[in-house]
C-alpha cells in the first residue's frame, strides 16, 4: 500500500519536518520535500543525496500547485499555521490531495475546520488540522475515555515536560499567536479567564506533584467538535514555559541519530461523567519527534481507506482512538491511572 503513493512534506526544512519525513521514508512511502526557500544552508547533512527539494512560498498559489501536484496527500510542518495553513489547504483541494497539519494554534485549527469542510466534502478530500503531540493526542485519549459515557461533565488535560528547548519555529508561532485562548465553560467555547486560579496537578512518576498554568491549545478545539462536555481544559507545569519564555532557552538537542531529544513528557487525561471519573495518561520522549508518528499514522490510514467521506475533521472523527494509540506503542506509552482527581487549586 505505501510504496504506492506520494505523500509531500511542507515545511521539510523544519525541525518537526524532518522527523515527519524520515517517518514517512521509514515506512517505505515516497516523499517529495517542500520549503517555502530552499537555501542549500538549511538542508541538514543527511538530507543530501535525498530526492529533489522543491520551493514554493505560501503567496505563490501556482508554485504550491506544481509542488503538490501527483502527491496523494500533503502534511503541513510549516508554523504559523495561521500564514501557511490557508493556502496549503486550498492547493489541496484544487488538486484533489488529502491535507494534514500539526498546528497547536486554536484560531488556525477553528478556521481550517469551519472554513473548508463542505469543499472537503463535495471533493472528497480529508482534512485533519492538530494530528500532533498538542492537538491530535489529547484528542485521542479523551475520546477513548468517554467512550461509553451517555453525559460528559468535564475533561481535564494536563502535560508536563522535564523541560522545553524550542524550535526557532515554536517561538515564530508564539509570536504571531496572540489570539485570546479559548476552553469550553458551561458547554460552549469561552475565553480563558484572564488571571485563572493557580493550581497544582499530581502526575505520574516521573513527574509528581507541581505547580501548573492553564495553556489550551488546539485539543480545545478539536475534542468539544465531537464530544459536549460542559467543561474542557489544558494546563502545563510551569518549568517548561520558563523556558519558553526565556530567549536565551537553546533550541533542541539531538542525542539519536534520528535527531530525537532526551525531552520527556507525560499527557495526563480525567473525564468524568455519568457519576464516575476516569483517567488515562501517554508518556514519552520528545514532542517534536513523537508528532511524526501520529501524523503520519493518520495520513496512512486515510490513504489506506478504499471507500472514504471527505470533509474536515477532529482525529476521533475519523479513528477508533484505542486501536489508533495501540498501533503506536513502540512511541507511545499509554496507562490507566487509578488516582482520579490529581488537580487542587490553590486558595
Amino acid at each position: 500500500m505505501s510504496k504506492s503513493h506520494t505523500v509531500a512534506v511542507y515545511g521539510a526544512t523544519g525541525h518537526t519536518g524532518r522527523f515527519v519525513a524520515n517517518e514517512l521514508e521509514r515506512r517505505g512511502v515516497a516523499v517529495r520535500r517542500i520549503g517555502r526557500r530552499v537555501p542549500a544552508q538549511s538542508i541538514s547533512p543527511q538530507d543530501h543525496g535525498r530526492p529533489a527539494w522543491m520551493s514554493a512560498s505560501c503567496d505563490e498559489p501556482d508554485a504550491l500547485d506544481r509542488a503538490l501536484t501527483a502527491t496523494d496527500a500533503v502534511i503541513n510542518c510549516a508554523g504559523p499555521f495561521l500564514d501557511t495553513a490557508p493556502a496549503v489547504v486550498e492547493s489541496a483541494l484544487r488538486l484533489g490531495v488529502h491535507y494534514f497539519d500539526i498546528a497547536a494554534e486554536q484560531r488556525s485549527v477553528r478556521q481550517t475546520l469551519a472554513t473548508y469542510s463542505d469543499e472537503a466534502r463535495d471533493k472528497e478530500v480529508v482534512l485533519l488540522p492538530a494530528m500532533a503531540f498538542y492537538g491530535g493526542l489529547a484528542d485521542l485519549l479523551a475520546a477513548q475515555l468517554c467512550a461509553g459515557l451517555r453525559a460528559v461533565d468535564e475533561i481535564l488535560i494536563a502535560v508536563a515536560l522535564d523541560y522545553w528547548h524550542p524550535t526557532a519555529g515554536t517561538r515564530r508561532t508564539g509570536e504571531r499567536n496572540t489570539a485570546r485562548r479559548l476552553i469550553v465553560s458551561g458547554g460552549h467555547l469561552a475565553p480563558l479567564p484572564a488571571s485563572p486560579a493557580p493550581a497544582r496537578w499530581r502526575f505520574p512518576p516521573p513527574f509528581g506533584d507541581q505547580p501548573v498554568t492553564g495553556v489550551p491549545l488546539s485539543e480545545i478545539i478539536t475534542i468539544s467538535r465531537h464530544i459536549a462536555a460542559r467543561r474542557i481544559e489544558s494546563f502545563m507545569n510551569e518549568a517548561p514555559l520558563q523556558d519558553l519564555s526565556s530567549a536565551d532557552t537553546p533550541p533542541p538537542t539531538s542525542v539519536e541519530a534520528s535527531g530525537r531529544s532526551t525531552q520527556r513528557f507525560v499527557m495526563d487525561v480525567t473525564a468524568s461523567g455519568d457519576g464516575d471519573t476516569k483517567r488515562m495518561a501517554a508518556f514519552g520522549c520528545d514532542i517534536y519527534a513523537v508528532t511524526a508518528p501520529l501524523v503520519v499514522e493518520s495520513c496512512m490510514r486515510v490513504l489506506s481507506q478504499s471507500r472514504r467521506k471527505g470533509g474536515a475533521f477532529a482525529p476521533s472523527e475519523l479513528f477508533d482512538p484505542q486501536d489508533f494509540l495501540a498501533a503506536l506503542s513502540s512511541d507511545i506509552r499509554v496507562e490507566p491511572i487509578s488516582q482520579t482527581r490529581p488537580m487542587e487549586k490553590i486558595r
